[in-house]
């Protein structure tokens, strides 16, 4: 078998997709202290894939992506004047990125 059969197919999305896949950066204590670690915390949609956050991380911020872990909060239980409800569930995705590489929250993308 040649070199190419034995890859993982990278997917092909869009640059609209990307940005559809990452939402909006996490920034609380926990996030802040991951970041020094290498690793940086997103907010994605609850259908995004690994293979697309990964993707859309690379072709975005063009770093590279060692590995996304992912996990979904569950909306809380709350009351709304006196009745019950229930928040949305989301999903969280935390990037691993190589060593010496960086994404800074601070700035906005072009």
């Amino acid at each position: 078998m040649s070199e190419t059969e034995t890859k993982a197919k990278r997917p092909v999305i869009s640059r609209e997709r990307m940005y559809q896949t990452i939402l909006s950066p996490i920034v609380t204590e926990k996030a802040s202290i991951l970041t020094e670690t290498g690793q940086v915390t997103f907010k994605v949609p609850l259908s995004a894939t690994k293979p697309e956050i990964k993707a859309s991380i690379e072709g975005l911020f063009g770093v590279t992506v060692v590995t996304v872990n992912t996990l979904v909060v569950k909306g809380k239980s709350k009351r709304f004047k006196g009745r019950p409800g229930q928040r949305s569930d989301w999903k969280k995705a935390v990037v691993r990125l190589a060593e010496g590489q960086s994404i800074d929250l601070t700035t906005g993308l072009a």
